[in-house]
């Protein structure tokens, strides 16, 4: 089992959620609220003719639990959907998962997914 964590443009979250849905076997997803900086380094915009720079922008982070099996599909599609030319579109990590255990049940491994 892995845990694939994308950080994505806020845009992005309901085409994403969509295609999910559609295209992809996934017992769920957690999506939570960020913000954060990589390379942009934040955004320049002038608030009443003054610079301002923003250096923590609002991003979002989403989470599967996914089979070995379907990574490189959950991957390929956030990649495909979330690709631009511009900086910030956002990174895709992948851990290892020892153990899952659904509380209510104790069912665990691939059946608590």
């Amino acid at each position: 089992m892995k845990k694939v964590e994308a950080i994505i443009r806020q845009e992005k979250l309901e085409e994403l959620k969509a295609a999910v849905d559609r295209e992809v076997e996934i017992s769920g997803m957690t999506v939570t609220q960020v913000l954060g900086c990589g390379t942009q380094k934040g955004q320049k915009s002038y608030v009443r003719g003054q610079e301002v720079i923003t250096t923590l922008l609002p991003k979002v982070n989403i989470s599967f639990v996914l089979d070995d099996e379907a990574v490189d599909s959950v991957i390929d599609l956030i990649i495909n959907l979330c690709h631009s030319e511009d900086f910030g579109n956002g990174k895709i990590f992948v851990y290892p998962i020892e153990e899952v255990i659904r509380i209510r049940t104790r069912e665990s491994g691939k059946a608590a997914i």
